[in-house]
């Protein structure tokens, strides 16, 4: 982790000009295409959510613009990022928070995520706490939504990104899936997130 100094950040306008804004975080939803991925997870027998949720957060880690976090008058640029996920099982229709750490590769990260999430009783534990070094994950797996918004409190710290997605459907020759990035501004661009989801399209497409 590195400690921004302000007096010399290039972004130092551009912080201090949406920080000061009553909510500045925002919200771009648009489709991508997983008919491959689709089709190679189902091929390799891994889980279709534990594989997104790696390769959401495996992409996201080389924009550096959503590593940041604010930290009251400090900004920190984390060197990794985990995923924080919710996850429900097969006996409630109430959901959990989970955290993961990151591996180095989809397979294991699947797998653990799995005996991780299984493994916790509770909503949340306490390894959450105060942590900033994570990426907010959901899934709506029963809505093919056009738009989603997320509750949040009113702490303009609070810079850590979301990502959700929503039930994946046919269109035309392809399958695919509704996509949400909310970011705080201070820190992450509309050129930044549309390098972040060209970069995950690129990711889907090729994997094997």
């Amino acid at each position: 982790m590195k400690i921004i100094d302000l007096d010399i950040w290039e972004r130092k306008a551009h912080y201090d000009f949406f920080k000061a804004m009553d909510y500045p975080q925002y919200n771009i939803c648009t489709n991508i295409d997983i008919t491959h991925f689709l089709h190679t997870t189902k091929e390799k027998q891994l889980p279709f959510y534990y594989a997104m949720i790696y390769a959401s957060t495996y992409v996201l880690k080389d924009i550096e613009a959503f590593r940041y976090r604010s930290r009251g008058q400090q900004v920190v640029l984390h060197d990794k990022v985990h995923p924080s996920f919710t996850d429900m099982s097969a006996e409630s229709d109430l959901f959990k928070l989970v955290i993961a750490p990151m591996e180095d590769s989809l397979e294991a990260f699947a797998h653990n995520a799995k005996k991780k999430s299984a493994a916790q009783t509770q909503f949340i534990t306490d390894e959450a706490a105060g942590r900033d070094d994570v990426i907010y994950i959901t899934c709506v797996p029963w809505v093919a939504f056009t738009h989603i918004s997320h509750t949040i409190s009113l702490n303009k710290d609070d810079s850590v990104p979301r990502i959700s997605w929503g039930k994946y459907f046919p269109a035309d020759d392809k399958i695919l899936l509704p996509f949400s990035v909310q970011a705080h501004h201070s820190f992450v661009d509309g050129i930044h997130i549309g390098r972040y989801i060209n970069s995950l399209q690129n990711y889907l497409d090729v994997f094997n």
